[in-house]
């Protein structure tokens, strides 16, 4: 059995121990997070915004222009647009290289069609998808179309309007 007074020398000796290490983390922590919390406060600039009244407001103006296929432009970045569009007729197949687009559906409903091939007709006009894939879609709906595939509206239920962002396309 020791004796009371070698186990207290102990006890003091493994908390001393404890304390140092609690130092050296304290001190890792101030050497190697304050730095990386400095280097990433460096200014950038504010997110995009834009009032919701000022894109229904440029919807309006784009229905009254072109009822049929109306387009309000939201922001046009260095690699990507931002658009709010409306349908209220289909429309022949498209094809966009560059550029990825996304499609998120706000309001209405139709008939998209993504994969395939164009076929044109022999006289020119309008081009429409064979081989795709026909979906209906809704308010909610998210549709990614990556580059190079074609896509079209055929059919249009009264109107449909979808948010559209398409990604790495080239500034006009």
């Amino acid at each position: 059995m020791t004796d009371p007074t070698t186990r207290l020398n102990a006890a003091l000796d493994n908390y001393e121990r404890k304390t140092a290490m609690s130092k050296v983390k304290i001190a890792a922590i101030i050497l190697f997070a304050f730095p990386t919390f400095a280097i990433a406060q460096e200014p950038v600039p504010p997110a995009l915004y834009t009032a919701g009244t000022d894109i229904t407001s440029a919807l309006a103006t784009a229905v009254a222009a072109r009822p049929s296929m109306a387009a309000s432009r939201i922001e046009v970045g260095e690699h990507y647009r931002i658009n709010l569009i409306r349908r209220t007729e289909a429309a022949g197949a498209i094809v966009h290289r560059p550029g990825t687009e996304l499609h998120y559906v706000t309001d209405g409903a139709g008939t998209l069609v993504t994969g395939g091939i164009v076929v044109r007709p022999a006289g020119g006009g309008q081009g429409n998808i064979e081989g795709g894939l026909a979906r209906r879609v809704t308010v909610g709906d998210a549709i990614l179309i990556p580059e190079g595939t074609p896509h079209q509206y055929t059919a249009v239920e009264g109107s449909i309007t979808y948010l559209e962002v398409r990604f790495n396309v080239p500034i006009e």
